[in-house]
C-alpha cells in the first residue's frame, strides 16, 4: 500500500515539475532534452499512454546522461515487446546486461540482474548459458529480490 501511495504522489505530481524550458508545455516531447533527471519518470508515463517515440527518446537520453538503470529496464521492455519499435530480443537483453553490471542505489540493478539471468538461462536474445544465468539469478536473490528466489526454486535449484 505504501508503494502505491508513493507512486501515486510522484506520478500525479509530475506536471508540477518544470522540464527546464521557458514554456509551460507539459507534453512528453518537451522533456526529451531536459537536463532534469525527473524526466526519466516521464518516460514511463509517455510509454504507458502510448507515446512510444517520446518514451524511447527520454529513456535513451536518461541512459546516455546518467547511465540510468530504471530507463534501461523500461527501454528493454519496449524492445522486448516491440511497442512502437521493431522487436529486438537481442537489444532488450543487452540493455538488461548493462543494467545488471551497475549498482544503483534504488535497487533497479537487482531487477536487471534477475531479468538478465532469466534471459541467459532461457536463451532469450542471447546464446543460452544456464550456468551464467544461475549466477546472475543467485546474485539477485542474495540481494533480496524475491522474484529471483522464486525463479531459482521453479527451475529446481536452491536459492
Amino acid at each position: 500500500m505504501h508503494y502505491f501511495l508513493v507512486f501515486t504522489f510522484v506520478f500525479c505530481s509530475l506536471p508540477c515539475f518544470s522540464a527546464g524550458n521557458e514554456t509551460s508545455d507539459l507534453s512528453y516531447e518537451s522533456y526529451i532534452d531536459s537536463d532534469k533527471r525527473i524526466k526519466c519518470m516521464y518516460g514511463y508515463a509517455a510509454e504507458k499512454t502510448g507515446n512510444h517515440t517520446a518514451a524511447i527518446s527520454i529513456f535513451e537520453d536518461c541512459i546516455r546522461r546518467w547511465n540510468d538503470v530504471y530507463s534501461m529496464i523500461w527501454l528493454s521492455q519496449i524492445y522486448e515487446s516491440g511497442s512502437g519499435v521493431a522487436k529486438s530480443l537481442e537489444y532488450a537483453t543487452e540493455l538488461m546486461r548493462q543494467g545488471a553490471m551497475e549498482d544503483d542505489e534504488a535497487g533497479y540493478s537487482q531487477i536487471a540482474r534477475y531479468h538478465y539471468g532469466v534471459a541467459l538461462y532461457e536463451g532469450k536474445g542471447v546464446v543460452q548459458n544456464k550456468n551464467a544465468g544461475i549466477q546472475w539469478l543467485r546474485r539477485a536473490s542474495n540481494e533480496g529480490l524475491e522474484d529471483a528466489r522464486i525463479y531459482i526454486k521453479k527451475i529446481g535449484l536452491q536459492p
